[in-house]
């Protein structure tokens, strides 16, 4: 029997774009703020030095997550979660050097969801890593390029003998290295404070760049909006006006206070602060020494500062609009970052320091406000969560839980773990990529044999350099009071680890003793729920 199917009249037509139209414009806009490499060393999270008044106030109305964590601590890999709302397992980036639509042609991101539910997406700085800027796929507008009349940041360096240092470092090392050091072995010196404005540097700059894009999707009224502010510091090199270094007197810094290894760690925990060693001024082996230390940490308060006036400069211009009371504003770092903890300077590991991540939110009708939580969250869970809050269905790819209700209830119980993971820190480069050969022949050569040597003796027999260089992932699973690191073999995750760590957080918060050999049991146990996967988390 044939069936006719009636098929809608345009002026139907007509009426469902109009309906989708008008549930589209009722939804909330969406400011949403990436801050690269910041570790919650802020006010809010009870950093006794850090200047944040911006961020600390946006805490102060809206939630700040305690707990919040990572899925791997280095650019690409944990943007490409966040933005995807996939793990690592299930991306596949563990490095910086393959991109997101090269293994996952068809993934739906965040913005490209959103579009596709009425939003306007766009992005100024940095939000996917370099190279996944997802053009045209994840962004349906083009922001504004320029501004008329302000001058550009000419590039990493506004001081013209820290120009000079990076182009004769580069100029030196690709004589003598070739296209290897090309991979960030020639990055001119680790700081500067130049005394310019904000815009004098590419964050500033970028910042006026996303207010003057924001306040024309503001005047076009008819889409709801999805605007990716992406701030680079404190990201390495550590550059920022001066007016943010003269914010901090430097002898009343405090340090950290735990710079030794874990006793019983893992040899392969750690690495040999790779990415700041490639900067000019820095030693290429041994300690820093205190007054570099110290130096260095004043430069990242400063770009944490910095960054902070950028915010407070936005949420600002978002009242000056007024649609602040009808935007989500959402603040996140993508990993964490050592600042001697440990005796290392850098990400790329599987502890505290490099997985907890700061995190806050604010949306016009929540009722935590002012609230703190320590509901264990992470970065893979901002994708459900946005969708909830601004009411679109959320894709079934998604492997994150949304947190939209802990910013109603935020003390109620929540995910029994969080997880993160990375391939072995130790002996991969320090965009998380494997050893190049060319990497041995530079001065990383002897830090590299050093670090290889230590892992030998401690796992004698076990040591293979195939599956130590190659395909050793540490994965780690954060619980209420503890934190699992697990030293697998990706290849075939049913094989025992070579090499168990186990911290206890309730008495010993910094992670400065494996305590895995004496609590088999706890250990026996917690395997079995990391085996359990994150949806048994939930």
């Amino acid at each position: 029997m044939k069936v006719n199917i009636m098929k809608p009249s345009l002026s139907l037509l007509l009426i469902l774009a109009l309906a989708t139209s008008t549930q589209a414009a009722d939804r909330p806009n969406i400011l949403f703020i990436a801050v690269d490499d910041l570790r919650p060393e802020l006010g809010c999270y009870g950093s006794p030095i850090a200047i944040t008044p911006n961020l600390d106030a946006l805490a102060g109305g809206g939630l700040l997550f305690n707990r919040a964590y990572c899925q791997q601590a280095i650019c690409r890999p944990s943007r490409a979660s966040l933005m995807t709302g996939a793990r690592p397992e299930t991306t596949g980036l563990f490095h910086n050097y393959v991109s997101l639509r090269e293994l996952q042609p068809d993934i739906v991101t965040l913005p490209q969801h959103l579009i596709a539910n009425g939003y306007e997406a766009t992005y100024c700085g940095k939000i996917f890593h370099q190279g996944d800027t997802d053009e045209g796929v994840s962004w349906n507008r083009d922001p504004v390029k320029w501004i008329k009349g302000i001058k550009k940041s000419a590039g990493a360096f506004a001081l013209p003998e820290n120009q000079k240092i990076q182009s004769d470092d580069r100029t030196a090392m690709i004589a003598k290295y070739g296209d290897a050091a090309k991979y960030g072995l020639a990055s001119g010196p680790a700081y500067e404070g130049a005394d310019v404005p904000d815009h004098g540097y590419e964050d500033g700059y970028n910042t006026l760049r996303a207010i003057e894009t924001m306040k024309q999707m503001v005047a076009s009224d008819d889409k709801p909006f999805f605007l990716a502010l992406g701030f680079k510091k404190p990201h390495l090199n550590w550059v920022s006006p001066k007016k943010y270094w003269d914010l901090y007197d430097p002898a009343k810094i405090p340090m950290a206070t735990e710079v030794e290894p874990p006793d019983g760690g893992a040899a392969m925990g750690l690495h040999a602060s790779f990415e700041l060693r490639t900067r000019a001024g820095i030693p290429k082996s041994g300690p820093l020494g205190p007054e570099l230390s110290r130096t260095l940490k004043h430069a990242y308060l400063a770009c944490v500062s910095y960054v902070d006036a950028q915010i407070g400069m936005m949420i600002a211009a978002l009242e000056e609009a007024g649609v602040r009371d009808n935007t989500i504003i959402v603040v996140w770092g993508d990993h964490g970052w050592h600042l001697g903890d440990m005796g290392v300077w850098g990400k790329a590991t599987n502890y505290e320091i490099a997985t907890r991540v700061p995190l806050m939110i604010w949306a016009p009708d929540m009722k935590s406000r002012g609230a703190k939580t320590d509901a264990l969250v992470e970065l893979v869970d901002i994708y459900p969560t946005l969708c909830d809050l601004a009411g679109v269905s959320k894709p079934d790819h998604l492997e994150g839980h949304s947190f939209a209700a802990l910013m109603n209830d935020a003390n109620q119980p929540w995910k029994k773990a969080a997880f993160s993971q990375y391939p072995n820190p130790a002996l991969r480069e320090w965009a998380a990529n494997p050893l190049s050969p060319a990497m041995r022949e530079t001065w990383f050569g002897p830090l590299i044999t050093e670090v290889e040597d230590r892992i030998k003796t401690q796992q004698g027999n076990r040591w293979d350099r195939e599956l130590f260089e190659q395909h050793l992932m540490g994965y780690t699973m954060r619980t209420d009071r503890y934190r699992l690191v697990l030293w697998k073999d990706h290849r075939d995750l049913s094989i025992a680890p070579v090499f168990v760590e186990l911290f206890d957080h309730q008495t010993d918060p910094n992670e400065t003793k494996n305590i895995a050999d004496a609590n088999p049991e706890l250990v026996q146990s917690l395997t079995q729920q990391w085996q359990a996967g994150w949806e048994a988390s939930l």
